[in-house]
């Protein structure tokens, strides 16, 4: 059985970091497009950034987060991470990881990708 855990969220205050974990179990996720979404209450869900696996790997971010969040990965552990830094209140959300093999024009669309973890609350507030 798939599963993608994420792990690592938290209250934070507004300009601190966290780092976000997903680690997956009966599945290579080294093999995978990985990609990070959020959703707060009452909106839809978002995209916050994806590691491509096309040969290498690739990195996008939404404009929302970018130059904030960076993704890694090891692909000997089979996990990816989410650095976020200086946090503010917008970006409290659920977030979680999504695993699949979306085509590029794709890849911001959270419904193309096989797998998804339960998700991982993340609150900023002072």
């Amino acid at each position: 059985q798939v599963q993608l855990v994420e792990s690592g969220g938290g209250l934070v205050q507004p300009g601190d970091s966290l780092r976000l974990s997903c680690v997956a179990s009966g599945l290579a996720l080294s093999q995978y497009t990985v990609g990070w979404f959020r959703q707060a209450p009452g909106k839809d869900r978002e995209f916050v950034g994806v590691v491509r696996k096309s040969g290498g790997n690739t990195y996008y971010y939404a404009d929302s987060v970018k130059g904030r969040f960076t993704i890694s990965r090891d692909d000997a552990k089979d996990t990816v991470w989410l650095h976020m830094n200086r946090l503010n209140p917008e970006d409290t959300a659920l977030y979680y990881c999504a695993a699949g093999r979306p085509i590029l024009s794709a890849i911001r669309d959270d419904t193309v990708y096989r797998y998804r973890g339960q998700g991982i609350q993340v609150t900023v507030s002072s």
